[in-house]
């Protein structure tokens, strides 16, 4: 069964948390997936993954391309997971279906903790996830490192 974690950014930007996310995901074997509702955020978040940092390249793809299915990280604002992953990242009010969490490995909310709308939307999953049965971790970078601040069996 799944697990959801809640990733509250004060501090953390989202392209290095995406970035950090995706290679422990790759670490421990799994592909990695990123769904996020806004076009504009993805392509920049394309960009930024191809060139920073200099010394670390992450292979991955913008959906639509020939590729989806062999990615290791595709970003994506389709439902359905392209490239077999099993870590799926949720930017800027994406969401999963607790069915779909329970499917994967991991799903990552990773959500501004300065905008009371993105918390406030990232405090309806949790509720949603925690009503389906779903193990949770709420995670928050305030400190300047990540602190798990609420978990859930």
């Amino acid at each position: 069964m799944g697990e959801a974690r809640f990733y509250r950014l004060n501090r953390a930007g989202i392209d290095r948390t995406v970035r950090a996310l995706a290679l422990r995901a790759a670490a421990e074997g799994m592909r990695a997936c990123v769904r996020g509702a806004d076009p504009a955020r993805l392509a920049w978040l394309d960009d930024r993954l191809w060139i920073e940092p200099e010394d670390e390249f992450l292979p991955h793809g913008l959906e639509g391309g020939t590729h989806d299915a062999e990615q290791p990280l595709l970003l994506t604002r389709r439902g359905a997971i392209a490239n077999g992953a099993a870590t799926l990242m949720l930017l800027d009010g994406a969401e999963a279906d607790p069915g779909e969490v329970a499917a994967l490995a991991r799903v990552c909310v990773i959500f501004d903790g300065r905008d009371p709308a993105a918390v406030e939307a990232a405090r309806g999953l949790w509720r949603r996830y925690a009503a389906a049965g779903l193990a949770a971790q709420y995670w928050d970078d305030a400190s300047g490192g990540w602190t798990l601040v609420a978990s859930r069996p």
